[in-house]
């Protein structure tokens, strides 16, 4: 065994301490994680009734190398209670930990999720624990098969790219502890949305927490990692986004994001003036997808600036009625006129040109009933790439900003990103996105500051 002791903050200990039957461990590089995580499920393993456990990374020579073999892993921490069979024996070929425990010996397989025929064949029947190393790379069939197999789940993941399977389905549907729910960033608590199942625990941990980490090592760490990059976002600050592909890097949203109070009182005291209001609408009423029905509500100050002011969106995906251009017309227009309520007149409103059923629901509600607003087919002559740069430049020159309430828009600036094998963005993630730009073509002259 090492002679380096495992250092625990107060929240390690209480880490250590808690009780519950899933836990998900998530955070910045160099915050111990995995060191003190499956420290912990060693224990929890002893505790077990059960003899059978698991412990799977991507494949067994990566277990091998964070979790079992390294500094402070599971040989260092146990010594002569842990034996490794790495290519299995005899009796039983799955590479296997046996444990010498109080309650007798427990044997851990180490399972690859990378491979699916191996872990197919190696999962049957029930475990006690089970331990997924980075689970937001796990697939996600292994997940579902191997944790509904185990009394306890433990995971650490590091920040990913936030539309996979594997947050909606489970980490999202995590919490962190009242006492502790202070040290979670806003952007991962607004995440952790999805209907709470019962003792299921979330953990941030950071560089704070890691008390075996040197300033020399967090220096170096510092040093080493662009700022302002997505590799700085999601190592060093632990949050979710995709690290590479994104269509719009520089949108940070404690630059970017204000509040509505934040804006009328800057309005109140003469900071902001708006100089136009505007509004933009991109629809698809597909059920066989997370496609939306967007609106959105901008004004333009006087001096240059685009505020994203309101959202609605709706989705037919699994509606048992899906909504029909004729709702959507009627739902616009209450829009509109709580936006004029709220913020001010968008009399012109601009509505994705490819849906002229929408347009026409809309000119017919016109007729029907009377209104102020002009419902305007959208301008697409300024094409794609040249708005995503108009609005890399805005974003970089300060004069974007989003309300914090339009977290739709807000979610698809963050993960919007480049087709991985064309120089196109993916055509997903863009519903609020093209709505915003529907609404700004028209007076993109009035936003930024032109270069002297």
């Amino acid at each position: 065994m090492s002679n380096q002791p495992l250092l625990l903050s107060d929240k390690y200990k209480a880490f250590i301490k808690c009780q519950a039957p899933v836990e998900f461990l998530e955070g910045t590089t160099y915050a111990g994680k995995t060191t003190v995580g499956i420290y912990k499920f060693m224990l929890k393993v002893a505790e077990s009734e059960k003899k059978l456990h698991i412990i799977a990374a991507d494949d067994t020579g990566t277990a091998e190398k964070n979790l079992i073999q390294k500094d402070l892993g599971i040989l260092d921490d146990f010594g002569l209670l842990a034996e490794y069979k790495g290519s299995g024996t005899k009796d039983d070929k799955i590479p296997h930990i046996i444990f010498h425990t109080s309650k007798g010996d427990k044997v851990i397989y180490v399972l690859g999720y990378g491979n699916k025929k191996k872990w197919k064949k190696a999962l049957g029947g029930q475990y006690g624990c089970l331990y997924i190393d980075e689970i937001n790379t796990a697939d996600i069939d292994f997940v579902q098969e191997a944790s509904m197999r185990c009394d306890y789940l433990m995971a650490t993941l590091n920040p990913d790219d936030p539309e996979l399977d594997v947050y909606k389905k489970y980490i999202n549907c995590s919490r962190p502890l009242p006492q502790w729910e202070h040290e979670t960033p806003e952007e991962i608590k607004e995440a952790l949305a999805e209907e709470p199942k019962p003792g299921w625990v979330h953990w941030f941990f950071s560089f704070d927490h890691n008390l075996g980490l040197t300033q020399k090592k967090l220096d170096q760490i510092m040093t080493n990692t662009p700022k302002d990059t997505k590799i700085w976002k999601n190592k060093i600050q632990g949050l979710r986004g995709r690290a590479t592909g994104l269509i719009f890097p520089n949108f940070d949203r404690k630059q970017h994001v204000v509040t509505a109070d934040w804006v009328k009182k800057q309005m109140r005291i003469g900071k902001i003036k708006f100089k136009k209001f505007t509004v933009g609408l991109d629809t698809s009423y597909s059920s066989k997808s997370p496609d939306t029905i967007s609106m959105i509500f901008q004004g333009i100050t006087e001096d240059r600036k685009l505020i994203t002011l309101a959202e609605k969106v709706y989705s037919n995906k699994d509606k048992a009625i899906p909504m029909a251009p004729s709702d959507t017309a009627i739902k616009f227009v209450e829009f509109l006129e709580r936006c004029r309520k709220d913020w001010g007149l968008a009399r012109d409103a601009f509505i994705d040109s490819a849906d002229q059923a929408t347009i026409t629901e809309l000119n017919k509600w016109k007729r029907l009933n009377g209104c102020i607003y002009s419902f305007v087919d959208s301008y697409k002559k300024v094409v794609i790439l040249d708005r995503i740069n108009l609005q890399l430049g805005w974003i970089q020159q300060g004069c974007y900003l989003v309300v914090d309430t339009c977290t739709e828009h807000i979610r698809e600036l963050e993960i919007y990103s480049w087709d991985e094998d064309k120089d196109v963005p993916e055509d997903r993630n863009d519903h609020t996105i093209n709505a915003n730009q529907y609404g700004w073509i028209p007076y993109r002259s009035m936003i930024g500051y032109k270069e002297a």
